[in-house]
């Protein structure tokens, strides 16, 4: 059996073999002539179906080198028909006396054109598609410089606030290409983000010591006392306020008080690590890595929040507290939503430290009067006696921030009002 690459040699030697076929009076007088000139387009043919067949295996899988060198051999032997078809033009004038020999090489002739215009036409199909495939590639390299273009303009825009515009290694994503920029908007979103992770926690919370038989009305009092609450159901934000104080307490600090952590990290570390743990699970990263500074952050905040005894008439045991103290992170439902609160108040200090310069928090005291500027009252429908000139803050529910010279308001409910219906 032939190779590929014999074929190949073979297409070339016929293509350098020059063809001279013999005059046509001296064809009619000596048969082998004739013999030996059909023969001659019989081997022809071969050669060209052989450069046809390479010509469409070329394109399976889509190689541009190999199809180019197929398609120079397929011309060549056209152009080597070609020749026989003007040869015999030339050398045979319609006689007026045509013998069998004549007859039988004309025929064949004839058979052969027609077979060369197909080839042509079939030609043309490819180089038509081989332009089409080279369009291709000029759009698809044009769409790549653009990519890079782009690429390098991010890298500059980040690196002008003290960014690098890599994700950290092992992300599985192309590093330098993402579109997030550093705005108080971005930071705004992670505050409210927040915000509904301390509500959305809580809700367990009160539910779960409503069914121990905790006394609520005595559990906001101890809180935060002597807040007067415009309705009973108000007093959820006494619980709030007290998850809030503890997941923030020692925000400020550029480790968040993990007295393990004695690192100092730039902007583009702080920033890496929102991006790194930002569209993953909690528990996914606390699995993987639950000595890790966020796995450490999530274990000291919980042993804060949810006192042992509130814990105790939760579940009847402590179980759970022992295993997080021991360095573990259970997958109870109670501990998974609690991770999810950690993650937002993470990311929102690892946030908080990829600004220049670093975003500021700050509070308000129970009997501050309330501002406009510096505060928003977590209830939107309320009024306040005509003897009252401003209300009060009764209770900080969750801090303000400073950013450049922007201002997040920080939430608050306020003592004394009256809800409007």
């Amino acid at each position: 059996m032939q190779t590929k690459g014999g074929k190949d040699t073979q297409l070339r030697e016929n293509n350098n073999q020059k063809v001279h076929p013999q005059p046509m009076e001296e064809a009619n007088q000596n048969p082998e002539a004739v013999e030996a000139l059909i023969s001659r387009i019989f081997t022809n043919i071969s050669s060209l179906k052989s450069a046809y067949i390479q010509l469409q295996s070329a394109h399976t899988p889509y190689d541009p080198d190999k199809i180019q060198a197929a398609d120079k051999l397929v011309i060549s032997e056209l152009k080597n028909l070609s020749e026989l078809k003007h040869f015999y033009r030339e050398h045979n004038p319609k006689p007026l006396c045509v013998s069998p020999q004549d007859s039988r090489l004309a025929a064949e002739i004839q058979e052969q054109q027609s077979l060369l215009k197909t080839y042509e036409v079939m030609v043309k199909k490819f180089q038509s598609e081989i332009q089409n495939k080279d369009s291709e590639i000029n759009q698809l390299q044009q769409q790549i410089q653009d990519a890079n273009q782009k690429k390098v303009k991010l890298e500059k825009n980040l690196k002008l606030r003290g960014l690098s515009a890599r994700e950290s290694e092992g992300s599985g994503e192309e590093s330098g290409l993402f579109s997030m920029d550093l705005t108080p908007d971005l930071f705004k979103s992670a505050v409210e983000a927040a915000y509904r992770s301390i509500h959305d926690f809580s809700k367990p919370l009160i539910n779960m010591m409503k069914a121990a038989g905790w006394d609520l009305d005595a559990a906001a009092n101890s809180i935060e006392p002597d807040v007067i609450y415009a309705k009973r159901a108000h007093k959820k934000y006494a619980f709030e306020a007290h998850i809030c104080q503890r997941m923030f307490s020692g925000f400020q600090d550029e480790n968040f008080s993990l007295k393990h952590d004695s690192t100092t990290l730039d902007r583009e570390s702080f920033f890496r690590e929102y991006l790194a743990l930002r569209e993953m699970d909690p528990l996914d990263s606390v699995g993987q890595a639950p000595d890790s500074n966020f796995g450490v952050f999530c274990r000291s905040k919980y042993l804060i929040v949810v006192h042992p005894k509130m814990e105790a008439s939760f579940f009847g045991n402590l179980d759970q507290r022992n295993y997080v103290m021991g360095g573990g992170h259970p997958r109870t439902p109670f501990y998974l939503a609690f991770l999810k609160l950690a993650k937002s108040i993470w990311l929102l200090h690892r946030l908080a430290n990829s600004f220049d310069p670093t975003v500021k928090v700050f509070q308000v005291k129970k009997g501050n009067e309330f501002s406009e500027v510096y505060m928003d009252c977590v209830v939107k429908n309320f009024t306040v006696d005509e003897n009252n000139e401003k209300p009060k803050v009764g209770l900080m529910v969750m801090p303000g921030f400073w950013i450049g010279g922007s201002v997040i308001q920080c939430q608050v409910y306020l003592s004394g009002i009256k809800v409007v219906e």
